[in-house]
């Protein structure tokens, strides 16, 4: 609940947009929203689903179509504990270009020293670029692989964490970092971090003590506007 309300605080997701986590008592469900804006989440409108997308809970709400994009990844990563999915603005150049999304700051580099991109045109034409099917999250899945952040051609971003505050952060600073490469851009041309500075400063500033700074921060101005 704090996560989806985080992240649209932060300008990553707004009507659009989701957040889940691999249930922590039973790794084969995981727990995800109504379908409502993220900004608007309550512990009332979290549900539960398996593997397989389908929905456990007792509840009549609406739900995401895009679940298959969650339950793909929670099948394919089983040391991923959180996903996202979200248009944040400054990453959607990224997923509309030939341009490569690269980290160019460090923390930055928490979005991962590599961002595919997924087109779904490769192997299912032309749709409406929902990820609403079985076949289409799995295909995904397999496009971000072993990677933190995958763009999605047209579409917008999918983020995997360990943890949900790893994936907020991820998702924040993955935008952050998309926004400074594009203004670099406009000035020169941008430096990219090396490989080894991408996974030294990963590694470096998702250790708790760096999230837990950001993560007290966002949840007390999240809380603080709580009604």
């Amino acid at each position: 609940m704090d996560a989806s309300r985080i992240l649209a605080h932060e300008g990553i997701v707004d009507s659009f947009g989701h957040v889940s986590a691999r249930h922590p008592n039973s790794p084969g469900h995981y727990l995800m929203p109504r379908t409502r804006a993220a900004e608007l989440v309550g512990a009332e409108d979290i549900l539960m689903f398996d593997l397989d997308d389908a929905l456990v809970s007792k509840s009549e709400a609406r739900i995401f179509a895009e679940r298959s994009i969650h339950g793909a990844i929670y099948r394919a990563r089983p040391d991923v504990l959180a996903v996202c999915h979200h248009h944040a603005p400054q990453m959607m150049p990224f997923c509309t270009s030939d341009a490569e999304l690269v980290p160019v700051f460090h923390l930055g580099a928490t979005m991962g020293a590599t961002v595919p991109l997924w087109d779904s045109q490769d192997e299912f034409g032309d749709t409406n670029l929902i990820v609403s099917t079985r076949e289409q999250g799995d295909s995904l899945a397999r496009a971000l692989g072993s990677n933190w952040t995958v763009l999605m051609r047209g579409h917008g971003t999918t983020v995997a964490g360990r943890s949900v505050r790893e994936v907020t952060f991820r998702s924040i600073y993955g935008a952050r970092n998309a926004d400074v490469q594009l203004k670099a851009a406009q000035i020169g041309t941008p430096r990219r971090l090396t490989a080894a500075e991408a996974v030294a400063a990963a590694e470096f500033n998702l250790a708790p003590f760096a999230m837990d700074r950001a993560w007290e921060q966002w949840t007390r101005r999240v809380r603080a506007d709580r009604p």
